[in-house]
């Protein structure tokens, strides 16, 4: 259905001048197609290339389909959505302190995820500067990650809870995949879509999502300022006075035996650890990193259903449960 979409989406791109590749891992096989087309005008897939069954998280398979895309199609510019499960920055398997994962893929009985180190490794071999990276998959709006991406990519799109059970309306998110601005765009037409159909999640369904959504953009090029003042000025905060992390937002609303990892509102930490004029001057320099951020009042959980979204800011940060747990030293 999702494709179905982007089929739909690029129905008001030119493309003469613009290309949509998607490398799908369904139910059959994997596969490289490009949106184009055909000799009647109809826009349909037109097949790159076919492959035999593979583990699609591998960072070797990932590197091979896209630099195919890149050299079969090469552009004067680039964006990158990731389209899967995921789950922050938080290690796979879990407890582990090797790293985080996006992606999964559950082919042959088999579940395989991909770490953010390997999405790392694949950015940093050979690949084009992007314009945005989005990541259209559940708690990919945390600072750890937007952090690990910063170099590769000028915006960082994602949601800092759960996604809706439908994922991005492509339809209308594609078309400013190729304008300039994409990013703050993307996410405003995304935003859009879901607040249009927002009932508080009465009757909520994915054919009729009702829960609403929120999803942020962030600059990277800010993110290095943003790192530094939070290191200087934490580092002069009153470390006698931590407040206890059940008094910051979570957007995790999993219980420890679902699987909470805990998905921390970063702006709030930092005014629960500072005082009056060190927030506001640090929340200047956060506030200068985010293009776009918009929540409906409540969000959706499939563990806890709605939950009321007031106070939020966008931008998750991670808060150990114990200094010496195998998450924190990830």
């Amino acid at each position: 259905e999702d494709v179905e979409e982007m089929i739909a989406g690029m129905e008001s791109v030119d493309l003469s001048s613009s290309n949509l590749l998607v490398y799908q891992d369904d139910r059959v096989a994997p596969g490289l197609f490009r949106i184009s087309r055909n000799k009647k005008g109809r826009l349909e897939k037109e097949i790159i290339k076919e492959y035999a069954e593979q583990v699609s998280t591998k960072a070797s398979v990932m590197k091979e389909v896209m630099h195919r895309a890149f050299y079969e199609y090469p552009a004067d510019s680039y964006g990158l959505v990731y389209w899967s499960h995921a789950d922050g920055w938080i290690p796979y398997p879990v407890p582990s302190a090797s790293t985080r994962w996006i992606g999964q893929d559950t082919g042959e009985g088999q579940d395989n995820r991909m770490n953010i180190s390997d999405f790392v490794d694949v950015l940093d071999d050979g690949m084009p500067h992007f314009d945005f990276i989005m990541f259209d998959a559940c708690f990919m709006m945390s600072v750890e990650v937007a952090y690990e991406v910063r170099n590769y990519t000028d915006y960082y799109i994602g949601s800092p809870t759960e996604n809706p059970g439908p994922g991005a309306p492509y339809d209308k998110v594609v078309p400013y995949m190729f304008k300039p601005g994409a990013a703050a765009q993307m996410a405003e037409a995304y935003f859009n879509h879901y607040k249009d159909n927002y009932k508080a999640g009465e009757g909520i369904s994915n054919a009729n999502w009702t829960g609403g959504t929120s999803i942020c953009a962030v600059r990277t090029d800010a993110l290095d300022d943003l790192a530094d003042v939070t290191g200087q000025l934490l580092e002069r905060a009153d470390n006698e006075s931590v407040p206890s992390f059940n008094t910051v937002f979570d957007y995790d609303k999993r219980d420890m035996e679902e699987g909470h990892v805990g998905y921390y509102d970063f702006s709030q930490m930092m005014e629960m650890r500072l005082d009056a004029d060190a927030y506001v001057a640090w929340k200047n320099v956060f506030d200068a990193s985010i293009v776009y951020w918009n929540t409906t009042d409540k969000n959706y959980s499939m563990f806890k259903r709605m939950f009321s979204m007031e106070g939020t800011n966008g931008i998750t940060h991670y808060i150990p449960l114990s200094v010496d747990s195998k998450a924190a030293e990830a």
